[in-house]
């Protein structure tokens, strides 16, 4: 392995689950996804409310890209979209292999942004309010997660 620092990346996706979570269906993705991301240096924070599903994964741009692929070609994630991504210096979550939020312990008018559908971001012609918007949701994110220890 290489002495050079690697590039970071940060991706928001967002996808659909295939069918209702429960608690303990829940519970077991995060476990296995906190073992991955430990094994591969990633980060990040996943919120799901209602069959969707919301994730910042961050981490060296690689490993990430091929992390993104596997999501992509998961069956249990349907119609996967990047909302967002950008090259980073540090991470937003260095301390979380995943944080995890459910949505329904949240007041969902605390979540600046907050949509039960991304489409109008998707959808957006101005891409600076997107961008803007997927932001201010990144450092709600972290700062409840840091609150949260």
């Amino acid at each position: 392995m290489s002495n050079f620092p690697r590039d970071l990346l940060s991706i928001v996706y967002a996808s659909s689950a295939d069918h209702p979570f429960g608690d303990e269906e829940l519970g077991e993705l995060l476990a296995l996804s906190r073992r991955n991301n430990a094994r591969d240096d990633l980060t990040g924070v996943l919120l799901y409310r209602s069959g969707q599903f919301l994730q910042v994964i961050e981490g060296p741009s690689d490993v990430l890209r091929e992390r993104m692929s596997i999501i992509a070609a998961d069956t249990r994630h349907l119609d996967v979209r990047i909302l967002f991504q950008e090259t980073i210096d540090q991470r937003h979550f260095p301390d979380w292999t995943m944080a995890f939020e459910p949505a329904s312990d949240v007041d969902l008018h605390e979540i600046p942004g907050f949509r039960t559908s991304l489409s109008d971001i998707e959808g957006d012609d101005d891409a600076q309010r997107s961008i803007a918007t997927l932001r201010e949701l990144i450092h709600w994110f972290r700062d409840r997660t840091a609150q949260r220890g």
